[in-house]
């Protein structure tokens, strides 16, 4: 686009003050359409980075560096006319000069958009100052959380929003016990319903956070046991050593305060339509500005509002802006949470429809208008799966179904969909960058056929992302509705999918990739895409050591050390335990192993002990040591079986009804070391209680006075899903006969890193279909099943105890090829009576009072 104000005058001084997301987007749009023909832009920032991804802060605790947060191109602010300074503050606005007063001096302009943002509200509490005084919303912020939490066992936030719920969860990632404190008697009070708010409040107490509710901070004192003491009303209180205060924003305004422009009526730059403030050269956008009264708190508004003044500053026409959906799709501390328009029913004569399950703590709730026939708003706790149908029917008027209340209630075909070509032109796909339905066809008619390019053009998707699914959806629909075929092949080295691959290897018994690569493939060294995927398609079929010298190069990180690389660059050792059965020798092996190498020991989900903290160099040792013990590695570091988690059933247990720690061992005897698409889990309960949760497993086992009762296609990830009953009263045999056929079949199926769950949900004919192809054996196949796995079955070898018997294979377990010593850059510090391993780096945010062993 290219900017046509023939009225202006050449170069003149344009000048954005903050350099967040929504003034970073301004600067995009404004070069984009071509503003440099007649502005110098100058963009200053008090931060001292270019402008980074605040939606995806809470990653930086889990590994993100600041420059991979960073937003756009760093090459945008090398453009010439544009200048972006740095650690610069804006101190004054002198609108009768039309100048702007910072540390280096004064800078005139012709036009001023303000892109201030906004600042985290603390409440005017005695003793909240200092260290007890955190907040959570810059990169230098997280930094003193990090700090603090160094010498900290318990940290708080106050405040149960979005962020104070971000901010929770960043306390647990850095080891913290953490809690909420929230005023409300309800979280996320602005976006949930009291029983939205009960869900979620559930949900987060399973994992472990604290919720304290109704609760409203009225001083903070020296505590007892911990650093401080949070005293509320009635003489309760609650003791921490680290506070983060996360209650609600704050339009930042000062500057426009200071400078006599029209607020609003709870703060925040008056703007009208056009984000004009008051003074027709002065703009104000995102979270600084008050449209209406009202401030709107999420980047997609503040993305509407930054390209609607970079088209008026160009001459461009611009759509009013007329306020904004705050619709916002989350996951938060893991749990996925939606919030669809009125989610509160306010709307007069609005109805609802809700669906609760106590028993997993999942909540939704359809509004609907009074006549019945249009989405208002929704709630959703515990599965957003549903959240981009309900949206499109609210943002697109579409009718409701005759069953409304269908598009919220679980069905064995998993969440409702509105299907792409449903969906008119209008219907917004990506709403941080306003991209329709319509734009994507254009790009599509326009010749665009690659999925990245598609996100490169029109900008969708390289936002919050959260658009991904439906975006690829539409993609595809699209394409194959021109006639166009929709290329799925692996990756530029191969012209076939998984599927196809699997198929290849198998028949033609291809046992190396270089074999494949030669036969049915393009270059000569593959990717980072094909070389796992060939190397899981190769153990699942021929179960050859993964160490050997020609499969070696296709493993990630993990599956080359066979361990977990943690973050601070040690390994975790993870030996099998069977069904969670262990002899009193073999828990003393472990405890003796861990004492003598010092490691942090973790009893896990999958009841099994995690023990972290082992350099390089010394798993070859502890190995050595565990396996003399009876061990086995448990392949906590494999796409591959994991864990069989059991209950004590009937040998102990006066509920049980057969021997699910014996059906238990068998399988997971049977099964250890397949490799799969995905981590496979498994569980074995011996009555319905269900005490080993095998109804959230890939593969879930339950006693009846029969037999067992099959479960499939469960799992408790990012998306959790709950397995569906596959049949019933099985015997023994019959059982590990269904299980074989399933797992070959899923094998022989999936995508690459696709669980069992979301592979079911893509299955043609559902569960009535795969019910016909494992028990009725409608494509007869079960038979080739059943060998396949028992070829695997009988090649089992552990991994640790091949590698231990080559000495040219041990050669990988050195820290530096030349050097035997160990990493010098590693450093422990004492973490709740363990010691816990730290990189050098993260020495200089540890006060020096802290020990160093």
């Amino acid at each position: 686009m290219n900017c046509n104000v023939a009225s202006l005058n050449p170069q003149q001084t344009l000048i954005v003050i903050g350099n967040g997301m929504v003034g970073h987007h301004c600067v995009e749009q404004l070069v984009e359409r071509g503003a440099l023909n007649h502005y110098q832009v100058h963009v200053y920032s008090e931060e001292p980075m270019r402008a980074y991804d605040r939606v995806h802060l809470s990653e930086y605790f889990g590994g993100r560096d600041a420059e991979s947060l960073a937003l756009g191109d760093a090459a945008l602010y090398q453009t010439p006319g544009v200048t972006l300074h740095l650690g610069v503050p804006v101190l004054q606005i002198d609108r009768s000069r039309r100048e702007v007063i910072t540390a280096h001096g004064a800078v005139g302009y012709d036009k001023l958009v303000l892109a201030t943002g906004s600042y985290p509200f603390v409440p005017p509490i005695e003793g909240a100052e200092g260290d007890s005084r955190l907040v959570y919303r810059t990169l230098q912020d997280l930094d003193g959380i990090r700090a603090a939490a160094a010498n900290a066992r318990r940290g708080v936030v106050v405040g149960g929003g979005l962020l104070g719920l971000e901010a929770a969860n960043a306390l647990k990632s850095l080891g913290l016990e953490a809690h909420v404190v929230e005023f409300a008697p309800r979280l996320m009070p602005v976006q949930l319903d009291e029983q939205g708010g009960r869900a979620l409040k559930d949900r987060i107490e399973m994992l472990g956070v604290g919720v304290h509710l109704s609760r409203g901070t009225q001083s903070i004192s020296a505590g007892s046991e911990y650093r401080y003491r949070m005293n509320f009303a009635n003489d309760e209180f609650l003791e921490t050593d680290l506070i983060v205060f996360s209650a609600g924003i704050r339009p930042q305004d000062s500057l426009a305060r200071a400078s006599g422009l029209e607020l609003g009526a709870r703060g925040g730059v008056a703007i009208d339509d056009e984000c004009r403030s008051s003074d027709p050269h002065i703009y104000a956008i995102g979270e600084c500005a008050a449209w209406n009264g009202s401030v709107f708190g999420l980047v997609a508004p503040g993305y509407q509002m930054a390209r609607g003044v970079a088209a008026l500053l160009c001459g461009e026409h611009v759509q009013p802006f007329a306020g904004a959906d705050m619709s916002t799709k989350l996951k938060l501390l893991g749990v996925d949470v939606g919030s669809i328009g009125d989610a509160h029913g306010q709307t007069p004569g609005s109805r609802s429809y809700q669906f609760i399950d106590e028993t997993s703590a999942s909540y939704r709730r359809l509004v609907v208008d009074a006549d019945g026939k249009k989405v208002l708003g929704a709630v959703l706790v515990g599965d957003n799966s549903y959240y981009d149908t309900l949206l499109q029917y609210m943002q697109n008027g579409i009718n409701l179904p005759a069953d409304a209340a269908s598009l919220i209630l679980p069905t064995s075909e998993g969440a409702p969909t509105l299907g792409p070509g449903a969906l008119p032109d209008a219907a917004t796909i990506c709403s941080c960058h306003n991209v329709s339905k319509g734009s994507i066809c254009s790009a599509i008619d326009g010749g665009c056929t690659d999925l990245g390019q598609l996100k490169s053009q029109t900008k969708a998707c390289t936002g919050c992302g959260g658009c991904a699914a439906l975006l690829k959806q539409v993609f595809e629909h699209e394409l194959i509705a021109r006639g166009v075929s929709v290329d799925k092949s692996l990756c530029e080295h191969f012209a076939f999918t998984r599927q196809e691959l699997y198929a290849l290897v198998r028949v033609e018994g291809i046992i190396s990739f270089d074999e494949l690569l030669a036969k049915h493939g393009r270059g000569h060294v593959g990717c980072d895409v094909c070389k796992p995927a060939v190397g899981s398609i190769l153990a699942s079929c021929w179960n050859q050591p993964i160490m050997d010298a020609s499969l070696v190069p296709l493993q990630d990180t993990n599956d080359t050390f066979m361990a977990n690389m943690q973050k601070n660059g040690t390994y975790s050792v993870v030996p099998r335990i069977p069904g969670g059965e262990i002899t009193a020798d073999k828990l003393i092996v472990i405890g003796q192993v861990a004492k003598k190498y010092d490691l942090y020991t973790k009893i896990t989900g999958g009841q099994r002990i995690d023990l972290f903290g082992a350099q390089l160099h010394q798993l070859p040792e502890i190995w050595a040591e565990l396996i003399e013990a009876g061990f086995e590695t448990g392949h906590a570091y494999g796409k591959s079986t994991r864990t069989v988690k059991s209950c004590v059933g009937s040998t102990w247990c006066r509920y049980g009804v057969q021997d699910s720690v014996q059906m238990a061992l068998t399988i997971e005897d049977r099964y250890k070391g397949l490799r799969s698409p995905h981590k496979l889990k498994f569980a074995v309960s011996g009555c319905t209680r269900e005490c080993a949760e095998a109804q959230s497993k890939d593969v879930g086992v339950i006693a009846t006075e029969k037999g067992w009762n099959l479960y499939l296609c469960g799992n408790g990830g990012m998306r959790p899903r709950h397995a569906e009953l596959f049949a019933t009263d099985l015997d023994d045999d019959t059982l590990i006969r269904y299980i074989d056929r399933f797992l070959m079949f899923y094998i022989r199926t999936a995508d690459k890193l696709q669980r069992t769950s979301v592979w079911r949900e893509s299955l043609e004919g559902g569960l009535d279909f795969l019910k016909d192809v494992i028990i009725h054996d409608s494509l007869g196949l079960g038979a080739e099943l059943e060998a396949q796995m028992q070829l695997v079955v009988d090649r089992y070898e552990c991994e640790w105890a091949n590698a231990l018997k080559d000495p040219e294979k041990l050669k990988r377990f050195r820290t530096f090829v030349n050097d035997k010593r160990p990493d010098p850059d590693i450093h422990f510090v004492e973490e709740r009576g363990q010691r816990r391993p730290i990189m050098a780096a993260e020495l200089n945010l540890i006060p020096v009072t802290l020990e160093v062993l």
